[in-house]
Order: structure tokens, then sequence, then C-alpha cells
């Protein structure tokens, strides 16, 4: 069967078993990622059966970043993964689901796995990618909404003085782990992405910084300098 068929039928299943108010983790969130990965995964050896189905449900279950939870939450969507395709996607080669397990239960930042397979990390990258640029700073703040978590501290909205914690304020979520994914990035491409993608965030906080001063023609130049360091 080609890939654009199982695509299609991924999207059905999930369109009639899946739906969400989770915006960050949607369909279209799927979708986008398996965009991603097949940029990534130009020219590359590997499986393509594999990545697709990772990315069409490596959020299959995703828990609440408040829940304490969290971490398993990439083990326990590769496991319901294994299960709706033995169920439901009978003629699912059998031969493919360790590797779409592996690569489910590896794109998690929190869940600590590091991935050992090209396609585990084509699938993280383009997870990762996501979390950064302007579908990124979109997904944040969609998330901190939805928890009812402030925007930033307006007293010390970079914590120059204070601990991060991006359980209190979204804006800290740019320091605690966005900033840090093109380091952790496993392919080229992928860090090449990241890194411009990555630096769209560092203007946004140049330019918030420079508004909460009453400036809003230009930027911070001291936060792009600070925050472009640690690329």
């Amino acid at each position: 069967m080609e890939l654009v068929q199982w695509q299609q039928r991924f999207e059905n299943w999930l369109t009639a078993h899946h739906a969400s108010d989770d915006t960050a983790h949607d369909i279209s969130h799927f979708r986008r990622v398996w965009n991603t990965a097949k940029r990534l995964m130009a020219d590359q050896p590997v499986d393509a059966l594999t990545i697709l189905a990772a990315c069409y449900f490596h959020d299959i279950v995703s828990l609440p970043k408040n829940h304490p939870q969290r971490g398993r939450s990439s083990q326990l969507a590769a496991d319901k993964t294994i299960a709706i395709l033995r169920e439901d996607f009978a003629d699912f080669p059998a031969a493919h689901y360790a590797a779409v397990h592996h690569a489910i239960e590896a794109h998690s930042f929190s869940a600590g796995i590091a991935p050992h397979t090209l396609e585990a990390k084509i699938v993280q990258d383009a997870d990762r990618l996501e979390a950064l640029g302007a579908i990124g700073l979109a997904r944040v703040f969609a998330v901190s909404g939805a928890l009812g978590v402030p925007l930033f501290d307006p007293e010390d909205p970079f914590a120059d003085e204070r601990e991060l914690n991006d359980r209190a304020f979204a804006l800290d979520h740019f320091q605690t782990k966005l900033l840090r994914l093109p380091q952790t990035m496993q392919t080229a491409a992928g860090r090449a992405l990241a890194r411009q993608s990555a630096d769209f965030l560092i203007q946004f906080m140049a330019r918030l910084s420079a508004e909460l001063r009453g400036d809003y023609e230009g930027t911070d130049s001291a936060v792009l300098q600070r925050f472009r360091e640690s690329l």
C-alpha cells in the first residue's frame, strides 16, 4: 500500500476516534510533524512507513503538562499505538511494531529516552521543530491559556533575579526547554532548522522586552545578545 493511502487511513481513524480540545496535539499537529519528517528524511535510508505511523500516533496519549505522570506520556502513547495497529489496522506489517514503538516512546523531551534508530531520530527532530518558530510560539501560549498560566512575571519577565518556573509563567518555558532544543537535535538538517526557529523566539523575546519598556519600534539588543549566545 502507498504511503499516501496509509496516511489517509490514519487521518480517518484519528478523525473518528481522537477528537481533542488540545489544539497543540491535534490532527493538524500530527500532519505537520509528518510533513517536517518528510523533509528531514529526504535521501535518507529510512523506513518511511515507520516514520509515518509514529508521526500520526506519537501524541495519541498526551497528559497535561501539569500532570504528575507527564513524563510517561510517550511510553503510554507507544503502547496504545501498537494496540491500535493490531486491532484496527490488521494489515499493518507486524515487523514494524518495534520500530514504531521506539520512535514514539523516544520522541518526548520529558521522557528522556535516547533514540537509537534513524527513524526515531527523525520523528524526535520533527516533533521538536513544532515547538519552535511561529507555530511553537502559538502553541506555548495556547497551552498556557488552557492551563490558566500567566504569560510572564510582570516584575521579572526573563527571570533575572528569580528561579525559572514554566508552570507559573509561560515565558519561562522558552528558557527551561525551547531554547535548549537546538542542542538536542539528532540530525544535521534538524539542527539547522532548529537554530533558525529558536532565533525567531529570541527576536520575540527582545521585542517583548522593548515593549515592556514602552518602546514599540525597536528591540532589546541586550536580550538578543544574551539568548543568542546560548544557541
